[in-house]
């Protein structure tokens, strides 16, 4: 029997998973998949076939291969793409499989797939060749699928709510997103700098504008910064924005989706994180921002010197850091980290947020939460800013206070002049709501292909934490 390495169209009638839910003894099937392991009994082989929904044991007998195919069968390496037919029958073992009639290689694999994975090198590798790391780890491959399963659960929801999906340009010409520092890349048609966009925000506030009062968009965004454990330079975010709403609707809305979504997943509202578990039962605990601060470190910071309150309170910041920075600081060190349950953190101070309405009773802060779980921000929001006299104003002064690649955008300013409706808007970082939902400890775990180091570099770092700062 001569047997192709690289065979042709083989299109699988049956998947794994099907077979095992609807088992039915003496039924004939037709699957594909890798063969992942192999057992000698004789006159007849046991092995694992897995495909794209699970595994499967089957079983190749002499007497129905025949010498020739079975001794091609048992020359089959581990890792190898098979097509088969066969017919059911339940082993004397009680395990469910399927008794090979007839096969083929599909394609043949050249490399030796991993025994286990363990230790710091490994998980460097299992990143940087995540297609192992998928045939490999079968909990892997159900963190992914359930990342696929929120995502889509996620556009399910906002549909349900009345919320139009849209898509906004990746590439700017402005670079937007204030702080955050853009990649920047070059149009030869236009002789002319474009920037990877950090937030599709004033695109969508265009789209209220327009008249379009439900939008949402599940981007990719992009920021020229560090890696870690919690930062990926790609991510991906979900924004929306609701015309004669405000932050409030907001909240109601984060917290109604995202419980819904624990729910979904795993049938009740207090999941394991980590050696901890988080509760999502509602409502969700709020506080202010400065009230945050002062319960957590003693001082009343809307007063006094910043920079001497983090000396005091030990806390490291550098002379290059604004008074906005170094209160961002203190907040980091001394409330997030405490910050475990599902909890908002509303009324920022207004310098911090510029694209975001003042407070009528307290001009100084604006409507806007931050929502906390588990120590890492998941989602930011606001009232949004709708006066385009105060807009022009606000990010006049930011521009000034940043400087590089900051430029004014004056069609959006031009868009407000056009009566923006009042608004909410939120963001939530989809990477580190899958971090939550799925029980994963590093943006790396939920992210297919994350950016890594050079691996030269990265080998460099290999007796270290494994965390790239």
């Amino acid at each position: 029997m001569s047997i192709s390495d690289y065979g042709q169209r083989f299109l699988p009638k049956d998947s794994l998973e099907e077979i095992r839910a609807n088992f039915q003894e003496g039924r004939k099937v037709r699957v594909a998949g890798r063969v992942m392991t192999r057992r000698e009994m004789g006159k007849s082989t046991f092995c694992d076939l897995k495909d794209g929904s699970g595994r499967m044991q089957l079983y190749a007998k002499k007497d129905i291969l025949g010498e020739e195919g079975y001794k091609t069968f048992r020359d089959l390496s581990l890792g190898d793409i098979i097509g088969l037919e066969g017919e059911l029958f339940t082993s004397k073992m009680g395990e469910h499989t399927i008794k090979i009639e007839k096969f083929e290689r599909l394609s043949k694999i050249v490399r030796t797939l991993p025994e286990k994975w363990h230790g710091l090198k490994d998980v460097e590798t299992r990143y940087r060749q995540r297609y192992v790391d998928l045939i490999s780890n079968d909990d892997v491959r159900a963190t992914f699928r359930a990342r696929s399963r929120i995502i889509r659960e996620i556009r399910a929801y906002l549909d349900g709510q009345g919320f139009m999906e849209v898509e906004t340009p990746m590439m700017q010409s402005i670079a937007g997103g204030a702080r955050a520092k853009p990649f920047v890349t070059h149009h030869h048609a236009l002789h002319a700098d474009l920037f990877l966009r950090v937030a599709p925000e004033l695109y969508l506030k265009r789209l209220l504008v327009g008249g379009f009062e439900k939008v949402f968009e599940i981007n990719r965004n992009f920021r020229n910064e560090g890696l870690s454990i919690r930062h990926n330079p790609e991510f991906t975010m979900l924004e929306l924005y609701q015309a004669y709403a405000d932050y409030t609707d907001m909240m109601d809305i984060t917290e109604a989706m995202v419980h819904h979504l624990v729910v979904m997943l795993y049938g009740k509202e207090e999941i394991p994180y980590g050696d901890k578990t988080l509760n999502f039962k509602r409502p969700w605990k709020r506080g202010t921002f400065y009230g945050a601060l002062q319960e957590a470190t003693g001082m009343d910071l809307r007063k006094g010197d910043v920079r001497e309150a983090a000396k005091q309170l030990q806390v490291e910041v550098s002379k290059e850091m604004d008074d906005i920075d170094v209160l961002n600081e203190i907040f980091g060190e001394k409330v997030e980290k405490d910050l475990w349950e599902p909890c908002f953190v509303v009324d920022y101070p207004t310098v911090m947020t510029p694209l975001a309405k003042a407070k009528a009773e307290d001009p100084e802060l604006v409507y806007r939460f931050e929502l906390f779980i588990a120590k890492m921000e998941i989602a930011n929001a606001f009232s949004e800013l709708n006066d385009p006299v105060i807009q022009r104003q606000r990010l006049t002064e930011q521009k000034e206070l940043i400087g590089e690649h900051k430029e004014l955008d004056e069609d959006f300013l031009t868009a407000l002049e056009f009566a923006m409706p009042p608004a909410g808007g939120l963001g939530i970082g989809i990477d580190r709501l899958i971090m939550l939902l799925t029980n994963q400890n590093s943006i790396r775990d939920v992210i297919l292909f994350p950016q890594l180091r050079p691996e030269k570099k990265a080998a460099e770092n290999d007796a270290g934490t494994g965390e790239e700062g």
